[in-house]
């Protein structure tokens, strides 16, 4: 490194860093102002910046959850502020900086099978291992029966073609909006034990998306989590937003980040009509 660029960055670490707000956590790191929370520092969006989501909507389709401190989480306060503010231009350094500090399980994300089954987690299955020829293909979205968990009867029910390898499960989840609720719900749909082993037994999928956290219903969470991941091949993508968006044939596009030695990763995930 050269020596001017040495001594700028020792005077931005040395200059002041944001004052604390709520959420912080304590530590002289500051939730980003993008959180618009009273008392962040810096300025928010420039006027005329784009709103969130405005892409190219004729033909992208963002089914991914942006992480905002509403995020549902266990418990009742919601996610929290993932993204700290550690350097401020506006309070005085050469550039800003910020941090992530998050559970990788957490908004919208991708298992890997080292998250239930030890031996797979000790064999290095993590998730810069999961096969992105799965993670990106064909997909269609389905819309579960409203009345009722992914069950065996359940996926017998929808006649998914055979040779489909991503299925993307709409359920009562996103009637319900549960990914915009702060408190963590445990009623959620997912897949019981008997949907996932007739998923594994008579279909050829490899990628199942869910519209809550969890694949499994709570009841169901880690006998059901385990019949996939028994299949080191199958990869459950968690979270997604499928809100407004309708059902048919897509090509999908989901990258997790290359996070070696984790059972999870956030991912994002883009449907191209």
């Amino acid at each position: 490194m050269s020596p001017p660029l040495m001594a700028m960055l020792l005077l931005a670490v040395a200059m002041p860093r944001c004052a604390l707000v709520a959420g912080g956590g304590g530590n002289g790191i500051a939730a980003h102002p993008a959180y618009a929370d009273d008392g962040t520092c810096g300025p928010g969006a420039p006027a005329g910046a784009l709103p969130l989501e405005e892409y190219d909507s004729e033909r992208i389709v963002d089914i991914t959850h942006a992480y905002r401190p509403e995020l549902p989480a266990v418990g009742p306060h919601g996610l929290g502020p993932v993204v700290h503010l550690t350097m401020s231009m506006a309070n005085g350094t050469l550039f800003n900086l910020s941090e992530l500090r998050m559970v990788v399980h957490a908004g919208t994300h991708v298992d890997a099978p080292g998250h239930m089954i030890q031996e797979h987690f000790e064999a290095g299955l993590d998730v810069d291992k999961l096969d992105l020829a799965v993670l990106n293909g064909p997909a269609i979205l389905v819309d579960v029966p409203r009345h009722t968990n992914i069950t065996a009867e359940a996926m017998e029910s929808l006649n998914i073609p055979k040779g489909v390898r991503r299925v993307l499960f709409r359920t009562l989840n996103t009637d319900r909006k549960l990914m915009w609720k702060k408190e963590g719900d445990l009623s959620y749909v997912g897949f019981t034990e008997d949907g996932a082993q007739w998923l594994v037994d008579n279909t050829e999928i490899k990628l199942v998306g869910v519209d809550y956290l969890s694949v499994a219903n709570f009841d169901h969470l880690i006998s059901a989590h385990i019949v996939f991941f028994k299949n080191p091949g199958i990869i459950p993508i968690e979270g997604l937003k499928l809100d407004d968006v309708n059902a048919g044939i897509y090509m999908l596009h989901c990258l997790p980040l290359r996070l070696v030695g984790a059972e999870g990763s956030p991912i994002r995930c883009i449907l191209i009509k």
